[in-house]
C-alpha cells in the first residue's frame, strides 16, 4: 500500500474530531429570513446589512471615556435610534414600526450606525439616502496554560505586587465563558472598579472576576442567547489571558502544572458573538465593540479573523478596533492559521496588535508500540483510561461507511490513507483505536480525537505496514500521551499566517509572537475535548493550538503593562511589547513575516525606556496615504475627517517596526523613514543607535544619538535604508533581508526590526486564494 499525499481520510477525521479554535475559514454572508440564515438567491429575501451613518452627536474626545448621566445617555441614544428608523422607513417605503422590526442592532454607544434586515432593492434605496455613509453585507468571522507564561519569563503575580492589577478590565469577544471554572474564581477580589459601566445577562452568574457577560445573536436583547460557553474556545482564551492560578491543572494528567493568566487579578468582561453552528457575525462583532468600549474595558482580545485580508473600511474588526483606540483601548488579534503561505495574515490594521503563534519548550507526544518491540513516536493527544493494552492490528480495507456493521472489538485499525474516515462507524465497530498517516506540512502540534489515534508520518506508516505484512499475528499498543522537552523552542508554528501585509505593505505584520501550540487552559463542560459528538468526556482543562491561543498571551502581556502604566496609550503599549520582544532565530525563510519582532517578553515590556507613540490623527494620515476618500474615512472614524494635501506616505506612520517593500531582487533602492520616540524612562538619558544589517543592505540613522532632558520628551530621527536585495540561496535562506536598530542607554535595549522584501514574490496569494485547509492549518471542526 503506497502512502498518498495528504489524504481525505486524515482531513475528514480532523474535521469531525478536532476543536473549533483555529479554523479561519469564513462563510460568505447569506440571506436571512426572520433572522435565520438561508441559501439566498431571491431578491425578495432579506439579508443582514451593517449601515454606517453620519454622526448625530458630537464625538467624544479621543482616548477618553466621557461620563454621561443615565438620562442624558438615554436621550442621545433615543435620538439616534429615531434617526435610524426614519432613514430605514423611507428606504423600505413602510411605517416606522416596520422599520423598528427590521433593525438588528443600533450602534449608539461608541460607533454610529445600525444593522438591519433588507432586500437588495431596499439596500440600494437606503444607500442613496443622505446621512448614509456606507453599507456592508454581513460576513462571518471564525475563531482562529500551564507552561506558556513561565516560558515567557513572567512569574506568578498576586496583588498587591501590581498596584493597578484589579483596575484592568479585559474584554473577550469570543464564544462565551464557563463561570463555574476555578480559573474564574473571585476569591479575594474587591468589587469591580467604578469605571465599569457594563451589564450581566440574567442567564449567567457574574462575580468580581467575571464582572459582565452578554450574548449577541442577531440582535435579540438577552433573548434565548446565553453567554455560557458551549464550545470551549472563549473559556480557553479568557483563562489564558487572565485566569486565576489553579494548581495541578492538566488534561487527564498530561501537561500538569499551575494554569494561570498573565495578571490573575484582572477583571473579565465577556461578549459572546461566536456560535457553534454559524460562526461570528460581523453585525454581532460590531455590537460587541460598541458595548465593550462604552463599558470601560482597557484591553480587548478578539481571537477571530476573516479567511482573507480586507480593506480596513470593510473589516468590522478594524473598524471596531479603530474606535477602541479613540477611547484608549487596545485590541489584540490573531495573525490567522493559513501559514506557511505568504500574504495570508488577515488582521493587519496598525492600530491592532497582531499575534503569531510559536512553540514552547514542552511538546506532547504519543507512542505506538508494535509487537516486534519497535516504538513509534506519534503526534496525537491520547488521554483515554483504558488504552495501553496490546491489541490486534487489523487492516479492514476501509474505515468509512463500508465498515458499518462490522465488529473489531479491541482491535487497532490500520486505516487506508486514500479513503475517507467515518469516526462514528469506527467507534461503533468497537475498535480500540486507529492509525492514520499525516503528510501535511504542519509538524508543530498534536490533535485530540474522540478515540485513541496515532497520527504518524509517511515513513513511520511504511514501517507499520511492513510489520503488519510480515507478521502472522500483528499486534500493537497505543500509550497515553506524555510531555517531552522541545529544545528548538521557541519557533514559529507552521500554521501561523505569514506576511506581508497586503493592505499596507509598509506596516510589518504580524507584530509579535507568543505561545500558540498545545496550550493548556480552562474548558467548557458542555464541549468534549475533541468537540466531537461521539466524545463523551468532560474536562475542566483542555489542550489546543492556534494563533487564537497566541492572541490571549499577547492580550495578557498588554494587560500586564497596563497594570503598571494605566495611562499609556494603545500605541505605547504596542511599542513596549514590540521593542522588547526576544528576537527569534530565523529558522523559517519568511523571517519577520512569520514572527514579527519576536517572542513577547512581558517583564521587559513594563520598562521599555522609549516608546513609539501614535494618535488617531496619525492613523488617519495613514488612511489618507492609502487613498481613502471622505466616505471611507467617515466609515472608519465616525467623523467628517478629510485628508490634507499633499498626503504623506504609509512609511511615515510612527510604527515600532519597519517594513521596506522594494521592486525586486537585484534592483537598487534607497528610502528614508521618519520616526520619533518618547522617553518613558529616566529624565536625563542618552541613547545611542546600534545597527544590525544584512549583506547588500546599508542602514543608517540620523542623528545616531538622542539626549533626553525631560520626562515624556519626544525626539525625532530618520532611518535610511539602501542597497540591493540579494536573491536568496537555492537551498533556502530568508526571502528578504533582516536588519534592526537598537537604541541603548546602557540599560534599555529598544529594538526595531527592519525587513526588506521584494514586492514581486510569486508565492504571494491573492485574497481569494487564501483558503485554510484542515490539517494544513489547524485541521479543526468548522462552525
Amino acid at each position: 500500500m503506497d502512502v498518498m499525499t495528504i489524504t481525505r481520510s486524515v482531513l475528514l477525521l480532523l474535521l469531525v474530531a478536532s476543536v473549533l479554535h483555529g479554523h479561519p475559514d469564513v462563510a460568505k454572508a447569506t440571506a436571512v429570513t426572520g433572522g435565520r440564515l438561508t441559501d439566498g438567491g431571491d431578491r425578495n429575501e432579506t439579508k443582514v446589512y451593517i449601515v454606517f451613518t453620519a454622526r448625530q452627536t458630537p464625538p467624544p474626545p479621543p482616548e477618553s471615556a466621557v461620563e454621561l448621566d443615565m438620562s442624558e445617555s438615554a436621550d442621545i441614544s433615543a435620538k439616534i435610534k429615531t434617526f435610524h428608523h426614519a432613514l430605514l422607513s423611507d428606504a423600505i417605503d413602510g411605517s416606522s414600526s416596520s422599520a423598528r422590526d427590521r433593525v438588528v442592532y443600533h450602534y449608539t454607544r461608541s460607533l454610529h450606525g445600525f444593522a438591519a434586515r433588507l432586500t437588495e432593492e431596499e439596500k440600494n434605496n437606503l444607500a442613496r439616502k443622505e446621512g448614509v455613509l456606507s453599507i456592508h453585507e454581513r460576513v462571518m468571522y471564525r475563531p482562529q496554560t500551564t507552561r506558556s507564561w513561565d516560558f515567557l519569563g513572567l512569574p506568578l503575580h498576586e496583588h498587591p505586587s501590581l498596584p493597578f492589577e484589579q483596575d484592568v478590565i479585559i474584554g473577550v469577544i469570543d464564544t462565551g465563558i464557563t463561570p463555574g471554572s476555578e480559573s474564574f474564581s473571585d476569591d479575594g477580589l474587591a468589587p469591580p472598579p467604578a469605571k465599569w459601566k457594563g451589564r450581566c445577562s440574567k442567564r449567567i452568574n457574574c462575580n468580581n472576576k467575571i464582572i459582565g457577560a452578554w450574548a449577541y445573536d442577531g440582535g435579540y436583547p438577552d433573548g434565548p442567547a446565553s453567554p455560557i460557553d458551549d464550545v470551549g474556545h472563549g473559556t480557553h482564551v479568557a483563562s489564558t489571558a487572565a485566569g486565576r492560578a489553579v494548581g495541578s491543572a492538566s488534561l487527564y494528567g498530561v501537561a500538569n502544572g499551575t494554569a494561570r493568566g498573565a495578571v490573575p487579578g484582572t477583571r473579565l468582561a465577556i461578549y459572546k458573538v461566536c456560535w457553534y453552528n454559524s460562526g461570528c457575525a460581523s453585525d454581532d462583532i460590531l455590537a460587541a465593540f460598541d458595548d465593550a468600549i462604552a463599558d470601560g474595558v482597557d484591553v480587548i482580545t478578539a481571537p477571530i479573523s476573516l479567511e482573507t485580508v480586507s480593506e480596513y473600511a470593510d473589516d468590522v474588526l478594524a473598524i471596531g478596533a479603530f474606535h477602541a483606540v479613540r477611547r484608549g483601548v487596545l485590541t489584540s488579534v490573531p495573525a490567522g492559521n493559513c501559514g506557511p503561505k505568504l500574504g495570508t495574515v488577515s488582521n493587519v490594521a496598525p492600530w491592532m496588535i497582531t499575534a503569531a503563534g510559536t512553540t514552547t519548550d514542552r511538546r506532547i507526544v504519543s507512542r505506538l508500540v508494535l509487537g516486534n518491540g519497535k516504538r513509534i513516536l506519534a503526534h496525537s493527544i491520547n488521554t483515554f483510561p483504558d488504552i495501553g493494552k496490546q491489541s490486534l492490528l487489523v487492516a479492514p480495507g476501509s474505515c468509512n461507511e463500508t465498515l458499518e456493521g462490522a465488529m473489531y472489538k479491541g482491535a487497532i485499525l490500520l486505516c487506508p490513507p486514500q479513503q475517507e474516515i467515518v469516526p462514528y462507524v469506527v467507534i461503533r465497530s468497537g475498535a480500540a483505536g486507529i492509525i492514520l498517516v499525516d503528510t501535511s506540512e504542519d509538524k508543530d502540534k498534536s490533535f485530540t480525537f474522540p478515540l485513541p489515534v496515532v497520527l504518524v508520518w509517511p515513513a513511520q506508516f511504511q514501517d507499520i505496514l511492513r510489520y503488519y505484512n510480515e507478521s502472522r499475528y500483528p499486534v500493537a499498543t497505543i500509550l497515553n500521551s506524555e510531555t517531552v522537552y522541545n529544545a528548538e523552542a521557541p519557533s514559529v508554528a507552521g500554521f501561523s499566517s505569514r506576511g506581508p501585509n497586503l493592505i499596507a505593505p509598509g506596516v510589518l505584520k504580524p507584530d509579535i509572537s507568543a505561545p500558540g501550540v498545545e496550550i493548556l487552559a480552562a474548558w467548557s463542560p458542555l464541549s468534549a475535548p475533541s468537540t466531537s459528538y461521539e466524545d463523551v468526556r468532560v474536562v475542566p482543562y483542555n489542550i489546543i493550538s492556534g494563533t487564537s491561543m497566541a492572541c490571549p498571551h499577547v492580550t495578557g502581556a498588554a494587560a500586564y503593562v497596563k497594570s503598571v502604566h494605566p495611562q499609556w496609550s494603545p500605541a505605547a503599549i504596542i511599542s513596549s511589547l514590540v521593542t522588547t520582544a526576544t528576537p527569534l532565530q530565523s529558522n523559517v525563510h519568511e523571517a519577520e513575516f512569520a514572527y514579527g519582532a519576536g517572542q513577547a517578553n512581558p517583564t521587559r515590556a513594563v520598562d521599555p525606556g522609549l516608546v513609539y507613540n501614535a494618535s488617531e490623527a496619525d492613523y488617519v494620515n495613514l488612511l489618507c496615504a492609502q487613498g481613502y476618500n471622505t466616505t471611507q474615512l467617515a466609515t472608519m472614524t465616525g467623523t467628517s475627517t478629510t485628508c490634507s494635501w499633499p498626503t504623506g506616505y504609509m512609511a511615515d506612520l510612527n510604527y515600532p517596526s519597519i517594513a521596506v517593500p522594494v521592486i525586486n531582487y537585484g534592483v537598487d533602492f534607497a528610502v528614508e523613514i521618519p520616526r520619533k520616540v518618547t522617553n518613558v524612562g529616566p529624565v536625563n538619558s542618552v541613547y545611542r543607535a546600534k545597527i544590525s544589517s544584512a549583506q547588500g543592505i546599508t542602514v543608517s540613522v540620523e542623528p545616531d544619538k538622542l539626549a533626553f532632558t525631560a520626562e515624556r520628551q519626544e525626539l525625532s530621527f530618520t532611518v535610511s535604508v539602501m542597497g540591493s536585495l540579494q536573491t536568496p540561496a537555492a537551498d533556502g535562506g530568508s526571502l528578504g533581508a533582516s536588519a534592526s536598530i537598537i537604541w541603548s542607554d546602557g540599560k534599555h535595549q529598544v529594538r526595531s526590526p527592519i525587513y526588506v522584501f521584494p514586492k514581486q514574490f510569486r508565492s504571494y496569494v491573492e485574497p481569494a486564494e487564501c483558503r485554510c485547509r484542515p490539517g494544513k492549518c489547524d485541521g479543526q471542526l468548522d462552525y
